[in-house]
């Protein structure tokens, strides 16, 4: 592509339209105890609402709410102890942020069928449709908003990290091949992310980040989660708490390789991002290739 943004049709999301001409920025919002990065924590609703009016103060267009964490060594929970920790939250961020669009982040289908009825509009799926039954169907049927990742196997198996013959070609060919049975059924408004973190080593996740450019040409708008991950703060040998500056320096190599979506702990660092490479865009700047 020789554009800086690549230009992809807005998306329908709650009756209204979202433009993803220019990057935009999802906020993340954990209601756990044991998510990775101790700042994305909220656990009462006062907590919940300061982070979110500081997120959204800071540019964010959409809030992305989980409950259930996925860091490595994570312990599983419940369904109901899940939608028990972010539909309360989901509600009351639906009042008070009506022009926020906000997502749910959670790889099991009846809590996104209650997020979703609980004013969420997008759902944030890290398991592909792996890792429950039926998400494809409902997804469709539904015309659900839908972030298709790239994980491997079921959740309990997330972390490990298969044979791969080329990263880069294995996730873009799994990638489209659900892209195209999505659009072959009539469905409309999907995101794909490469599933950085998930089902892949360090290497893996950098050869990733090196191409995902090509990741623009499987016609969906490619949503980035980077933010103080593994990826950086074990390679630069620091922790979570220390890799605001990794993370920036690799979502700027993400909004030159074409990404449309930046999920991020950091909202005001990442708004920079995209305007230092909107203004560049201004001067020429052409894709990495």
């Amino acid at each position: 592509m020789d554009e800086l943004f690549p230009s992809f049709q807005t998306l329908k999301i709650n009756q209204g339209l979202l433009d993803l001409r220019t990057p935009v920025v999802m906020g993340i919002l954990n209601a756990t105890p044991d998510s990775f990065y101790e700042g994305s924590r909220v656990r009462r609703m006062d907590e919940t609402l300061t982070l979110a009016t500081r997120l959204v103060h800071e540019g964010a267009k959409m809030l992305d709410i989980g409950g259930h964490s996925t860091r490595p060594g994570a312990d599983s929970i419940s369904p109901q102890e899940e939608m028990d920790r972010i539909l309360p939250l989901i509600e009351r961020l639906h009042v008070e942020f009506p022009s926020i669009i906000l997502s749910v982040d959670t790889y099991r289908l009846a809590v996104a069928q209650a997020a979703i009825a609980a004013g969420a509009g997008i759902w944030n799926d890290i398991g592909g449709g792996n890792m429950d039954e039926g998400v494809f169907d409902w997804v469709i049927d539904k015309q659900i908003p839908y972030v298709l990742s790239h994980s491997v196997g079921r959740f309990s198996e997330v972390h490990q990290v298969p044979d791969y013959a080329d990263v880069v070609q294995d996730v873009w060919l799994d990638l489209q091949a659900k892209v195209d049975f999505f659009r072959s059924r009539g469905h409309r408004d999907l995101m794909i992310d490469p599933g950085f973190g998930f089902s892949k080593s360090l290497d893996h996740n950098y050869a990733l980040l090196a191409s995902l450019h090509s990741f623009t040409r499987l016609g969906a708008p490619v949503l980035v989660g980077l933010s103080r991950k593994t990826m950086i703060w074990k390679y630069l040998e620091c922790s979570a708490d220390q890799a605001l500056n990794g993370t920036t320096a690799l979502h700027a190599i993400a909004i030159a390789q074409g990404a449309s979506i930046l999920r991020v702990h950091d909202v005001r660092e990442a708004m920079e991002v995209i305007a230092l490479g909107t203004k560049l865009k201004q001067h020429g700047l052409s894709n990495l290739s």
